[in-house]
């Protein structure tokens, strides 16, 4: 999101100059005086504010906190240096900043704590469960405040998204600064905070410890799909695995063909295997060259599905502040493309970090800026005059070039001979809704995919979680499919979380059903939903559980079990039965743990490890990593003379649906049981854990 610098709040350092895609102001929001901050003339250095001090407001109001397992204050922090981070996640401005907000927290681990404060635009972003998928998509690590309403917005005075507020260690305001690209400003006044406030002996250099969201939740074969793009002469389906950094090549009813790209974030050209992209997403094919907006390495790919190659063809891998550029395509930087259309030999961008449309002459191998300002807004005329709003999703008839237009909520048509750009239907930067109708009483929530078919263009209205029918003739809006509410079910009523692409081929409707890590199956005829189903396809790496060591995943739950009775010198066998929620599986891929161990009284009961089958001895604990782990989990022990004991048992388990769609949950239990060990023969030889956990 961007607008003019002019209104920006600043009082960092001149040397911000950098600074790009400054923010968007909210202008239906109150601010409040500004005496909350004070702005420094620009080309002052940055430094703690002189004259009267303001007291940082706390962090109240809101709906929650996320990737930290207790509400967070800013007098629990002092002695911190902390940076609120105010932002939106459809913003992708926000989007850019988190690298540098990544580079900080590197840097200074235990003297600064970032603090995301989600203050969001659109009605679908102030779920907190929608915040805590993006917050995994993105693979934020620092705490995130749902501050829905904007109270704490409103406490800082601030305008903007995004924008950053700077606090030192004894809880008064450095500063703010607002857009992206101010990386160096904002370190150079985190360094002068920690070294004043080193020398009073006043900095807290303790890490701060924190339970990320990504500690809750397993892998699975897709993550995060963004794209897709079929192929009905070909029969060939291709899948843009963002966040597994690599594109799924199956057949279209889902047949396994191969992946392309190792899965590791990177740009490395070469063969499949070697290859790698960082979180791809919009597509294009011609022939057997299939085209890739590798999006957050701000290049396009070719990949040669013969000689099953891929090569780099435009983009130089840093991203560009440039509005108007023409050249080779390998020497100009490109910014954040997100998807492609191909007409002709000419490859069109939608190009969302500046809001505009590019275009890449395949046979010229030049690229060039083709439609846009770079101001963003809802703003119809000639190619150079009009305005776009974080273009997200590209399609054609031939005529016209369709623009899902995300961020002004609406559906634009370039006329390909004309040069002219229209809104066909939608309302603006901060008109949005659900409403189907005509022209510009249609009501959209950030649209990110589109596809023209047979005179129609079908829209992904992604935070409506619904797929609609656009009539350019009489511009004219209908819902086909979603109940306007997250969910993942099949059928004739189907529902969908965040779609964000489509293609179609052989009467079916392709949709990258974001959220929910699936691909989702439209037959245009019957009106059927179907979750297509990719078998044999795995995660690309091993699970991050991120346990907190290498024998125990994220605590959720501990359950004290009440006394139990055994035999004595008597071998027996610990059970242990999870009942998973209906629908659900042990996650076959995932590394299932448990350990066993006695607490105290280990000369009473003894465990026998799994690995030494039959020997009976008085090892204080057992330990097993398996994949192929079953339930009820069974573990002998051996019970010798009478007295008292305790039993601690910690199961990890990883349990996804059925179809292997859907956000994996990890789940650790802890069971604590007192054991007597007694002589009486009518005593038991079993011990029982039993518990029953939710999909959520």
């Amino acid at each position: 999101m961007s607008s003019e610098e002019g209104g920006l709040r600043r009082i960092f350092s001149k040397s911000s100059k950098g600074a790009v895609g400054l923010a968007l102001f909210l202008s239906a929001i109150v601010v409040l005086s500004a005496q909350s901050l004070r702005t420094i003339r620009k080309g002052a250095p940055m430094s703690a504010q002189q004259g009267v001090r303001v007291r940082a407001p706390e962090i109240t109001g809101g709906r929650g906190w996320l990737n930290t397992d207790k509400p967070l204050s800013l007098a629990a922090l002092k002695g911190k240096v902390v940076l609120l981070d105010f932002w939106t996640y459809g913003c992708i401005n926000c989007i850019h900043i988190i690298p540098d907000l990544k580079r900080l927290e590197e840097k200074y681990a235990n003297q600064l704590v970032v603090i995301g404060v989600h203050s969001a635009k659109f009605e679908n972003e102030k779920e907190t469960e929608n915040i805590r998928r993006i917050i995994l998509r993105y693979e934020i690590e620092h705490p995130v405040y749902n501050d829905a309403d904007f109270k704490v917005w409103q406490s800082y005075g601030v305008r903007a998204w995004p924008t950053q507020i700077l606090i030192d260690p004894a809880g008064y305001v450095i500063g703010s600064i607002s857009g992206e690209g101010n990386y160096d400003p904002i370190d150079t006044a985190i360094a002068k905070a920690v070294e004043d406030f080193r020398k009073r002996g006043e900095v807290n250099e303790e890490p701060l410890k924190l339970t990320l969201e990504r500690a809750k939740v397993g892998n699975l074969p897709l993550a995060f799909p963004g794209k897709v793009l079929a192929d009905d002469k070909g029969d060939r389906l291709f899948i843009a695995d963002s966040n597994h950094n690599r594109i799924v090549f199956t057949k279209l009813d889902g047949t396994l063909v191969e992946t392309i790209g190792t899965g590791h974030r990177g740009f490395a050209d070469g063969a499949f295997d070697k290859a790698s992209f960082y979180r791809p997403q919009g597509m294009a094919l011609d022939g057997d060259n299939l085209y890739i907006a590798d999006t957050e390495n701000h290049l396009i790919r070719r990949v040669d599905l013969k000689a099953r190659t891929v090569k780099t063809i435009a983009g130089t891998g840093k991203q560009s502040h440039d509005y108007f550029k023409q050249g080779p395509s390998r020497e100009v930087g490109l910014n954040s493309p997100w998807d492609l259309q191909l007409v002709g030999s000419t490859l069109y961008i939608a190009m969302a970090g500046p809001h505009q449309i590019w275009k890449l002459d395949l046979d010229k191998e030049t690229v060039s800026t083709f439609a846009g300002s770079g101001r963003e807004a809802r703003l119809d005329g000639s190619l150079l005059e009009a305005g776009f709003a974080q273009p997200s999703g590209l399609a054609t008839d031939g005529k016209y070039l369709f623009v899902a237009d995300s961020e002004s909520n609406i559906i634009r048509a370039i006329d390909l001979s004309s040069g002219q750009v229209k809104t066909v239907v939608g309302g603006d930067l901060f008109k949005f809704g659900d409403v189907d109708g005509r022209g510009d009483d249609v009501r959209l929530q950030h649209p990110l995919g589109i596809f023209a078919l047979d005179g129609q263009v079908l829209i992904a209205d992604t935070y409506n979680h619904k797929i609609k029918q656009l009539d350019p003739a009489t511009r004219s809006v209908k819902t086909l499919f979603g109940t306007g509410r997250p969910g993942q079910t099949d059928g004739t009523s189907p529902s969908l979380y965040e779609p964000g692409g489509l293609s179609g081929a052989n009467n079916k409707l392709y949709v990258a059903d974001t959220n929910n890590h699936a691909v989702r199956v439209v037959d245009l005829k019957t009106k059927e939903v179907l979750t297509l189903r990719i078998k044999g396809l795995e995660p690309p790496a091993a699970l991050a559980t991120a346990a907190t060591d290498s024998d125990s995943g994220p605590i959720s739950e501990e359950i004290i079990v009440a006394s139990q009775r055994l035999r004595a010198n008597q071998n027996g066998t610990v059970v242990v039965q999870v009942d998973l929620p209906a629908g659900y599986h042990l996650n076959p891929m995932a590394p299932q743990r448990y350990r066993v161990s006695v607490e105290s009284g280990v000369q009473q009961v003894g465990l026998v490890s799994s690995s030494v089958t039959g020997a009976i001895g008085r090892d204080r604990e057992v330990k097993e990593t398996s994949k192929n782990l079953r339930l009820p989990l069974r573990i002998p022990f051996r019970a010798y003379g009478a007295g008292k004991a305790e039993l601690r048992v910690q199961l990890t388990l990883f349990y996804c649906r059925e179809d292997n769609t859907g956000t994996c949950h990890i789940k650790t239990l802890v069971w604590r049981a007192p054991i007597e060990v007694v002589t009486d023969t009518a005593a038991s030889n079993e011990i029982k854990f039993q518990r029953r956990v939710t999909a959520e």
